[in-house]
This record gives C-alpha cells, sequence and structure tokens, in this order.
C-alpha cells in the first residue's frame, strides 16, 4: 500500500515577497489584503504552500528583516485581522501558509535592544552578543557584516560593541543564554496558534557564534570583485555546532502540533556534506529540510549536462536515507533565473526543478520568466544589498511588482509602486501569458499539475541515464509508472533512441508516441516510459 507523504513533501512550495505581489489601498506597497486577493491565481497555477516573506512590525530598513514586534503585523501589511483571514482562505482552497521567522537578529528598534542597551546590568543585555573593545579601542575581532564593514558597532553610552552579522540596526541575539530561545519558542506557539503551518528560518546558520570570539582566518581565494565578507573564511560565525541544539528546540515546538504536520524549513548557504546535517538525525530532528540553493549558485557557464548531473548525483548521494530533497531557483536575494540563464534555459531549469525528487520552491514572477529588474541608483531601495553587492547589484532588481495585466501600473497598484516596474510588462503578464497557451506561465502550470497528478514525480526513485553529449536524461520511477526526462543544454539537436510518450516540451508544442525522442536545441521532454 502506498503510504501517504505529508504535505510538505507532496506540495511545491511559493515565496511571495508581499511588498511586491499586490497592493489592496493604493499606497504602492503589496499587502496581506492584497496576497489574499491572488489566491485563487496560486491555487489555479499548482502550488501548495504560500511562503511569505516578514510583515511583522519593522523599520523597514531591511524590508522587515529587522523585526521589531514578532507578534504583529506591520501596518504597512494589513493587520492581525487580515492574517487571520489570508490564513482561513488560503485553507479553505487547500493552501498552506509558511512564515519567515527571522531568528538571528531583531530591530534595533525591538523593545528587547531599547532595554538591553540602556545599560549593562539591563535584565536583557544577555540577550544579544556584548563585548568590550580591543585593546586600541576598535572592534573585539575581525569579523565582517554581510552588509559591508565590521560586524561589530559600538554602543557609546555603555562602553560595549554589540554584533550584527547584517546592519547595524540589526543586532543578533545571543542563544546561548536559554531566555532567547524560549522567547523564540513562544513566537513559534504565537503563530501556530493563528493556523500557520511552519517557518522558514532566516539566516539558520548563523545563529550561533563562536564562544571564544576568535578572529578568522584570511580567505586566500579572494578576489577584487568578490565581496568585502568573503575576505575571511568564516570559521567561527556560521555553522557552529551549537546552532543544532537550538534547531532541534524549534523543531519540538513544531512536534507540539504535529496532527497539522508543521514544517521547519532552514536557510542554510552551506555545501552538501555540511547541509545535510541540519536535518538533524532520525531520533533528534531539526529542519524537515534545509533550502538547497545549489541550483541558485550554479554559474550560468556551469548550466552543462554533465555538470548538473554530477550536482544532483552528488546531492542524492549526501542525503540520509530518511531526509528529503529541496530544490530552488531562486530567491530575494538573489538575480532572478531568467536574467541568470535567458528564457530557453530558463525553462529547461523549471522542467528540472519540478521533476527532481523533493519538495522544489519557486519564487513569485519566476514562473512567467520574469527577468531583474531596471532600478536605477536614484530609484534603489536596498541600500544594504546595493553595499553587499558592491554597487554592481541590488536585491530590488529581484523584488520589483508581480506584472498582472498590461494595464495602468500592471494591476499591482492604483498608486506610484514602490519599486519601478518591469520595462517588459504590457507584453509579459499574468493577463497575457493565461491566454498563450505556450507561456511560460503555461509551462509552469502545466508541470505543476503534472506532478499533482503522477506520484512518481514526487516520490518515485531518480537515476540518471546514458544520453547523447550535451543531454541530461533521469529516470523517475513508481509504484506503477517511470517517466524519463531529457534536457538539452545545447543548441544542437540530439537523439534518445527509445520509444516514449511525450507529455511536455518545453516549447508547449508536441504530445504523444514518439518512436525516438527528438530534442531540438534547448529543448527538454517529460516523457512516460512504456511499461
Amino acid at each position: 500500500m502506498t503510504v501517504q507523504l505529508p504535505w510538505w513533501q507532496r506540495e511545491a512550495f511559493y515565496e511571495v515577497y508581499p511588498r511586491s505581489f499586490q497592493d489592496s489601498d493604493g499606497d504602492g506597497v503589496g499587502d496581506l489584503p492584497g496576497l489574499l486577493r491572488r489566491l485563487d491565481y496560486l491555487a489555479d497555477l499548482g502550488v501548495g504552500a504560500v511562503w511569505i516573506t516578514p510583515f511583522f512590525p519593522s523599520p523597514q530598513r531591511d524590508f522587515g528583516y529587522d523585526v521589531a514586534d514578532y507578534c504583529g503585523v506591520d501596518p504597512t501589511m494589513g493587520s492581525l485581522a487580515d492574517f487571520d483571514r489570508l490564513v482561513q482562505e488560503a485553507h479553505r482552497r487547500g493552501l498552506r501558509v509558511v512564515l519567515d521567522l527571522v531568528a538571528n537578529h531583531t530591530s534595533s528598534d525591538h523593545p528587547w535592544f531599547v532595554e538591553a542597551r540602556t545599560s549593562r546590568a539591563s535584565r536583557r543585555r544577555d540577550w544579544y552578543v556584548w563585548r568590550d573593545p580591543a585593546p586600541d579601542g576598535g572592534p573585539p575581532n575581525n569579523w565582517l557584516s554581510f552588509f559591508g564593514g565590521p560586524a561589530w558597532t559600538l554602543d557609546a553610552a555603555t562602553g560595549q560593541y554589540y554584533l550584527h552579522q547584517f546592519l547595524p540596526e540589526q543586532p543578533d541575539l545571543n542563544y546561548r543564554n536559554p531566555a532567547v530561545l524560549a522567547a523564540m519558542e513562544e513566537v513559534v506557539r504565537f503563530w501556530l496558534d493563528r493556523g500557520a503551518d511552519g517557518f522558514r528560518v532566516d539566516a539558520a546558520w548563523l545563529l550561533v557564534e563562536d564562544e571564544k570570539f576568535r578572529d578568522e582566518p584570511p580567505n586566500p581565494a579572494w578576489r577584487p570583485g568578490m565581496r568585502e565578507r568573503d575576505r575571511l573564511v568564516h570559521l567561527h560565525t556560521e555553522d557552529q555546532p551549537e546552532t543544532h541544539a537550538v534547531l532541534r528546540r524549534l523543531r519540538a515546538v513544531l512536534e507540539e502540533y504535529r496532527d497539522r504536520q508543521p514544517v521547519l524549513v532552514g536557510e542554510v548557504y552551506l555545501p552538501f556534506h555540511r547541509l545535510v546535517s541540519y536535518y538533524g538525525s532520525s531520533e533528534e530532528p531539526e529542519c524537515h529540510f534545509p533550502f538547497n540553493f545549489a541550483l541558485v549558485d550554479l554559474p550560468p557557464e556551469e548550466w552543462t549536462a554533465q555538470t548538473l548531473g554530477s550536482l544532483v548525483a552528488s546531492y542524492e548521494a549526501a542525503l540520509p536515507p530518511w531526509a528529503w530533497p529541496s530544490w530552488v531557483l531562486g530567491n530575494h536575494d538573489r538575480p532572478r533565473v531568467a536574467s541568470r540563464l535567458g528564457e530557453e534555459r530558463s525553462r529547461l531549469a523549471h522542467l528540472l526543478l519540478l521533476t527532481l525528487r523533493g519538495t522544489p520552491t519557486l519564487y513569485y514572477g519566476d514562473e512567467l520568466g520574469l527577468p531583474d529588474g531596471v532600478v536605477s541608483p536614484d530609484r534603489v531601495r536596498d541600500t544594504a544589498g546595493f553595499r553587499e553587492w558592491g554597487g554592481r547589484w541590488s536585491r530590488d532588481a529581484a523584488r520589483t511588482p508581480m506584472p498582472w495585466d498590461p494595464g495602468p501600473q500592471a494591476g499591482f497598484t492604483t498608486g506610484e509602486p514602490w519599486l519601478p516596474l518591469n520595462p517588459d510588462f504590457p507584453r509579459r503578464n499574468v493577463q497575457l501569458q493565461r491566454q498563450d497557451s505556450r507561456s511560460f506561465l503555461q509551462l509552469v502550470r502545466r508541470l505543476l499539475h503534472l506532478r499533482r497528478s503522477h506520484p512518481a514525480l514526487v516520490s518515485g526513485s531518480w537515476r540518471l541515464r546514458e544520453a547523447p553529449p550535451g543531454v541530461l536524461a533521469y529516470r523517475r520511477e513508481g509504484e506503477d509508472e517511470t517517466f524519463l526526462v531529457a534536457l538539452n543544454f545545447r543548441v544542437q539537436p540530439a537523439r534518445l533512441e527509445l520509444a516514449a510518450e511525450v507529455l511536455l516540451s518545453t516549447f508547449l508544442d508536441r504530445e504523444g508516441w514518439e518512436r525516438s525522442l527528438e530534442l531540438r536545441g534547448h529543448e527538454g521532454l517529460l516523457a512516460r516510459l512504456r511499461a
């Protein structure tokens, strides 16, 4: 008998950056009521879980990733009542709601930090990471921030430095203090009690730092043009052993609600052999899965059949036998996949994403083939990301408003959008792509529905198959069906000498049984093999 998988294994996830998804009140900023209006779109698309980036009260220096109140909704995003309605309506459509748990740090405006910096004797002083200055009065060690400069800022009033791996206005919490973890556990319970279906833990691999505060060694691979933070090898600020105890405690809170199967997902940027430790063990579980960013990190020139086949095989080999895989193509922090690969290869990438074993996560707009937006320096809102990337790129480019139709402001707002719309929105939008049977949107929608209709594409085995040069081919085999996925990463045509029923081409112009599979340049096929 087939075992019913938990929902977080069956369903595809969809990341919504709410500021850019749908505005409901004309202020140019997307919000929770706007997202509620678009739930039917997501249900029809075929995703099963909506991951919403932070909507909590915040001064918006890092657009919600600087939390000032973990148990509220920022007024620009709506209200707690709006959240409750969103969850109710999402569940009515069979959609789960996953929240972003910004556990590594708070805003400097959070009452915890405001109290912590009043004096060294404050009862919340040890909720954050404080150190005395170095003998020369400078920072206590050489640690660097993601957003440029030292990871330490001097609090002149109390004469100590506090740690921030991101902005100075994002002080790091101290998880060596049991009270901090207990407070975060209560935050998790607060949202689970309101109907949330799980959490993505932001910066999960950074939660704990070296207890001895040792300097980090220089990175011999650093070259001009790389990020300033990459000058160092992060032996003492990333992936500390104590991090896993924090995640085990958060997972234990979710187990209190196990009848609803809430999910814990970790944001972890580490190589496979270290990434898989964030599953914990079958006896002491941590994340249900950490995000696997290998496809996001893979340079465009390395999107070849040989490299991708080796990458997938390496990941599968690194996974513990009981662990569930995860695949991601993009997110709110990285250039969009269509800009990295171009439209044809981006179609191939989505066929890959939605036919590999494991839970796929899509980023809003990628289902339209949406490229990075054009955000001139005078329109950049993400000054932190602009610094992180050395001014060459801003995360704003991957956060431009969702184009819903070719009308005024692309149907996103009746006001002035907080970021400029992509210039191609009159041609690239949901309304027009719904009407085009061969559009990018139709490709992603059909793939999602095929994935739901055929269990072998979700839980079946994965195995590479021999293929002509430039073609990545693999089998997905379940109890009743076997599928072949073939992706031609070259311009030249290729042929696979086997009979199969083509269910879908990335060009969306062929279906049916074929005696041999002819692949055009940059074409991908999903085919069913004869029993």
